[in-house]
């Protein structure tokens, strides 16, 4: 897909997110032991066929840099096209919403050759081919195309969520946000299909007229006047968009059939190489139903769990039901239970911490407990 400009919208952090935002981006919060958010969403773009992406990154740059460097893990370290990490800058007072950074990269823009663009956020994760959005975009002809999935009503809590309502024809009647009934089950995944030039031209109207949300006032401003069409998408899909969801998810990766459909299926997830030793377990340890990466060495017992790289679990200590980041450090006759530790957490021996299903007990990073 030469002719497709990839655009990852980092402009807009998910707040639910609590103590796993406060030193980082939504795009780097950390997943499924060894990568995060972002990889999904620039793995996708890659494995569609598409070459030239750009990364609106508003805060948090260093660490979103650091992760990327130079794209060479999704084979976009390239003279021509490639990845592009575009800062946010201060021509605007404050931050009213994610179209300042769109104006604010203008002439990115103008400078790239791609008829059509996929603007995607971080927070949704799926393993999709863009080619098929694309597509349809194309067949319906489209002004925007607003790619959706139809999540169990029952399982998925729609407060914090875009719903769309479609006509027969495919076409975008409603979208309506933060639902505390939801009217429709079809969740908009904040992706988009759109023409380039016609993206340029609905930034500069909307920024000239003080407008500056990408949904609201790109997309359900003109329902009416643009044809905007959905597209449905299939396959797996976790909405990381709060501690409680981002805990769910990060639990449904034991299934080996998600596992599976989100990091396999129909292309494979890119992130940053780090080559770490294999995992060590001692005489004594015991790890049941867990994901355990390199580097981990386990002396306790460990179930139903995710360890990410270098996590140190002692000899006594028994963890269950959690997720520890990139070199935790659990000392012996520690128990835990329902608990999320974020990177370089050090918990001291004889500590009990749990918390439940619904409100897992998160330690912030660095912390020594």
């Amino acid at each position: 897909m030469n002719n497709v400009l990839g655009v990852i919208n980092l402009s807009i952090n998910q707040p639910l997110l609590h103590e796993l935002t406060y030193s980082r981006a939504t795009a780097t919060v950390p997943f499924g032991g060894r990568y995060r958010l972002i990889d999904f969403v620039l793995s996708n773009l890659v494995n569609s066929g598409i070459s030239n992406v750009a990364v609106l990154a508003h805060n948090s740059y260093r660490s979103i840099n650091d992760h990327l460097g130079s794209g060479k893990e999704w084979d976009l370290d390239r003279r021509h096209r490639g990845l592009f990490i575009l800062p946010s800058n201060n021509q605007f007072p404050g931050f009213n919403g994610d179209l300042q950074n769109f104006y604010s990269s203008l002439d990115y823009f103008a400078y790239s050759s791609e008829e059509f663009v996929v603007v995607s956020s971080s927070h949704m994760l799926c393993n999709i081919n863009y080619a098929d959005a694309v597509e349809s975009h194309q067949r319906t002809g489209a002004d925007i195309t607003v790619i959706y999935k139809e999540m169990n009503e029952g399982s998925e809590d729609f407060t914090n969520l875009i719903t769309v309502d479609l006509a027969e024809d495919g076409r975008v009647q409603r979208m309506t946000e933060n639902q505390t009934a939801a009217r429709s089950n079809k969740v908009y995944m904040r992706m988009i299909v759109i023409k380039k030039d016609l993206l340029v031209d609905l930034v500069k109207q909307s920024v000239h007229h003080n407008y500056y949300d990408l949904v609201r006032h790109v997309i359900i401003r003109n329902l009416d006047t643009l044809k905007v069409y959905g597209y449905e998408y299939k396959g797996y899909l976790a909405i990381i968009n709060s501690v409680q969801n981002y805990y769910k998810y990060s639990k449904e990766l034991l299934k080996p059939e998600v596992w599976k459909s989100l990091f396999l299926q129909p292309g494979l997830i890119y992130t940053k190489v780090k080559d770490e030793p294999p995992a060590i377990y001692t005489a004594d340890a015991s790890a049941t139903n867990s994901l355990i990466a390199n580097g981990c060495i386990i002396e306790g017992t460990v179930e139903n769990s995710i360890l990410f790289r270098g996590v140190k679990i002692a000899k006594g200590a028994v963890v269950k039901n959690s997720i520890l980041m990139q070199k935790c450090v659990v000392e012996p006759h520690t128990y835990l239970d329902h608990v999320i530790l974020d990177k370089e957490v050090h918990v001291t021996s004889g500590n009990r911490l749990e918390g439940d299903e619904m409100s897992p007990t998160v330690f912030s990073k660095k912390s020594i407990i």
